[in-house]
């Protein structure tokens, strides 16, 4: 939807305590958790009462200075304070129907998600080089700002770049749509290059507390698997990609889960060498990380080109949508419509 106001205010300033729907681990206080454990918690990535409920008791016992009855007591404590059992059918309807979705800047593209980027979820995006992936991201980092009335979700975005393809002119440019004022914008993006996979996981930890102290919406990987396709080469260590890849992803649904963010993560294609596909008539392309990552995201999303600046998106694997396509365009302030 596109601004019919001279200027769109954006509103990302508000109580965090209204918006998160994360409790601060340091409310554990109240529970009979020492401040020094807390500190120790904070110092090992665990911000929110959640981050605890949801880890294993191994985790915990890696924390220095956490023997096993502190690891014990501090489960303990956290599971009363997190809903972890089960829920009727009536109240998870009543929850998903509050989602808030952010707009892609296509009507088109939107109706085909149902209403946008699915926030609380992992959306993958993959496709070949120049199939407007980035340039999508570029798009819902600005996009996410906007009021809720709009398509937006009132929120800041962190932006995790491993290909160095982040430009802020392209957010600026996609302000100029919504005639936002380009600074606000790009004020409300964090930008971070990762340089390796262990880098990229670790931004996650300091993503976890940024997220902790202001109101984020948004969380981009652009892209989750390329470094990977770098750090690990040949099939020898295939196993420990996919354990590393495996606990990134596991560490961005936590994310998502608990801070109720949109997570979107770009993917590349490689083309499949069974045969199978091209003996069928089927694309003879697919999206690389394996099983892994086919499991560990909500919604798959498959980018192909189209005529000139047209691109045509297709819904891969979704647990409600339904399998189809809609055309979108890449223009000079983003992604939109393709015009008649």
């Amino acid at each position: 939807m596109e601004a019919t106001a001279s200027t769109v205010s954006l509103n990302t300033e508000d109580d965090l305590d209204d918006y998160t729907p994360a409790k601060l681990v340091k409310t554990l206080e109240k529970n009979g958790i020492t401040a020094g454990d807390i500190k120790k918690l904070q110092d090992a990535g665990y911000y929110t009462v959640e981050s605890v409920a949801y880890a294993t008791r191994k985790d915990l016992l890696t924390i220095k200075g956490i023997s096993e009855a502190k690891a014990d007591k501090l489960q303990q404590e956290a599971s009363k304070m997190v809903m972890m059992g089960f829920k009727s059918a009536t109240e998870v309807h009543q929850t998903r129907a509050n989602i808030v979705y952010i707009t892609t800047g296509s009507k088109e593209l939107d109706k085909l998600l149902g209403g946008g980027i699915e926030t609380g979820s992992i959306t993958e995006i993959f496709g070949e080089f120049r199939s407007g992936k980035s340039q999508l991201c570029h798009t819902l980092a600005v996009n996410c700002q906007l009021p809720i009335s709009m398509g937006g979700a009132e929120g800041k975005c962190l932006y995790i770049d491993t290909e160095n393809t982040f430009r802020p002119e392209r957010l600026i440019a996609a302000a100029e749509k919504y005639k936002i004022n380009g600074q606000s914008v790009l004020d409300n993006v964090a930008c971070a290059r990762a340089f390796n996979t262990d880098h990229q996981t670790k931004l996650l930890l300091l993503a976890s507390a940024m997220m902790t102290e202001a109101r984020y919406a948004l969380l981009i990987v652009d892209s989750a698997t390329g470094l990977y396709r770098t750090d690990y080469t040949g099939r020898g260590e295939l196993s420990a990609r996919q354990v590393h890849l495996g606990r990134f992803l596991r560490m961005l649904l936590r994310l998502a889960d608990e801070h109720g963010i949109a997570v979107v993560i770009t993917n590349q294609v490689v083309a499949q060498v069974d045969g199978a596909a091209s003996m069928f008539g089927g694309d003879q392309k697919k999206p690389i990380g394996g099983h892994i990552l086919a499991h560990s995201s909500t919604t798959r999303l498959y980018l192909r080109k189209g005529r000139g600046e047209t691109r045509i998106c297709k819904v891969y694997d979704s647990p409600c949508l339904p399998e189809s396509e809609a055309t979108f365009a890449i223009n000079p302030d983003g992604i939109g419509d393709v015009k008649e």
